[in-house]
């Protein structure tokens, strides 16, 4: 089993070493496909071996999509730039390389870390996703920016054990910047489907049930504070998404 080793990037020069040193590990080939970036990016992907291409972003799903073509092997392993492989992940990906089948599609867990705590509960943990497949038998797929792969309905999908170790928002103020982001592309992608936004149950009652079961049923509190910004914020994200698609929707 040859392993391509692909990462998307914009301007990240304080992950991408990190990033790329774990997917060397257990990769046959690093592939970077970035946007164009202005700091330091380019330079260390190079010089981590990686190949390093410029394409213009269209959205997550595109650039993801494009990354794996991109490709030389057909055996894809995908992280986010602020994403490695715990060495527990990087054993069980070792021991595929020799044993390895067709016709299946890996997930593993992801382990984030919010301003320096990792959250473990919140509805963040355990986060599995398909990182690890045949480029043959799935895609890139969901709704910008919240991309996942998407395998053929013959495939089978087997747990690896192992984290991803996120590394996610440094500050609250990173993490309030992306909302406001994110929720304008969540916005704009649901309204483009014919999607709506209904004030009494998407703005007025959504949020708070969210709050309320990552925080309560998910046991967000045994995270402390930052359990509880997690859980704030969470929510937050679910009102200026709906409230950004309610005015999309009026002003139609």
């Amino acid at each position: 089993m040859k392993i391509s080793g692909v990462v998307i990037t914009f301007n990240e020069e304080m992950n991408i070493r990190r990033c790329l040193e774990s997917l060397g590990k257990v990769a046959d080939e690093l592939v970077v496909v970035d946007s164009f970036s202005t700091d330091r990016t380019k330079e260390i992907a190079q010089e981590m071996g990686a190949t390093f291409i410029e394409n213009k972003f269209e959205g997550h799903i595109e650039q993801k999509n494009f990354a794996m073509a991109s490709a030389s092997y057909d055996w894809v392993l995908s992280l986010d730039a602020d994403e490695e492989l715990s060495e527990k992940l990087i054993e069980s990906i070792q021991q595929l390389k020799n044993s390895g089948e067709s016709g299946v599609a890996y997930k593993m867990n992801r382990l984030t870390s919010y301003c320096g705590q990792w959250i473990h509960h919140c509805g963040w943990y355990p986060d599995t996703k398909i990182r690890f497949w045949n480029r043959n038998e799935g895609k890139w797929g969901g709704e910008n920016p919240h991309d996942s792969v998407k395998v053929n309905e013959s495939i089978k999908v087997q747990h690896l054990k192992g984290d991803i170790l996120h590394y996610s928002f440094h500050t609250i103020s990173q993490h309030i910047q992306q909302i406001d982001k994110f929720t304008t592309i969540a916005a704009q992608e649901s309204f483009k489907r014919g999607k709506k936004a209904y004030f009494l149950t998407h703005l007025m009652i959504y949020p708070f049930w969210l709050f309320f079961k990552n925080y309560f049923l998910k046991l967000g509190i045994l995270d402390g504070y930052y359990g509880f910004i997690v859980c704030i914020n969470g929510a937050f994200y679910k009102f200026q998404k709906y409230a950004k698609l309610f005015v999309l929707s009026r002003n139609k």
